[in-house]
């Protein structure tokens, strides 16, 4: 009996310590599996404000804009069962770098759909 709770309580900790949270692109913090690769970072010669309207345009074609930020670059969509963040930045005068992160509904990774989505919007930008 004894062994059965030790096993029980020891089973708990690794759940609780595996879950936590993770911070999306646009600053807030959602639960989630940490520790997993859930981002694309790509970077293109081109202006902010093109890239993103590439993003834009990629994830209306995809799914439902949820919510668009202008002043910090930042897109939110649904697309099927998945929540889309994209995150537009100029690093340099003429480079402009967007992020793509993509998680399920159980805060899984689905890096596959990140990656076509940051695909799209690369053939958006002609």
């Amino acid at each position: 009996m004894k062994m059965n709770l030790l096993a029980l309580f020891g089973l708990s900790a690794v759940l609780v310590a595996a879950s936590g949270c993770i911070n999306t692109l646009d600053g807030r913090y959602r639960a989630a599996v940490p520790f997993r690769k859930d981002k694309i970072i790509s970077r293109y010669e081109r202006s902010v404000e093109q890239v993103f309207e590439a993003a834009k345009v990629t994830l209306s074609n995809n799914g439902i804009l949820v919510a668009e930020n202008t002043i910090n670059h930042t897109l939110v969509a649904k697309v099927d069962t998945r929540t889309v963040w994209v995150s537009v930045d100029q690093v340099e005068p003429t480079v402009s770098e967007i992020v793509t992160q993509v998680r399920t509904k159980a805060g899984g990774v689905d890096i596959d759909l990140a990656s076509e989505l940051d695909k799209q919007a690369a053939l958006h930008l002609k």
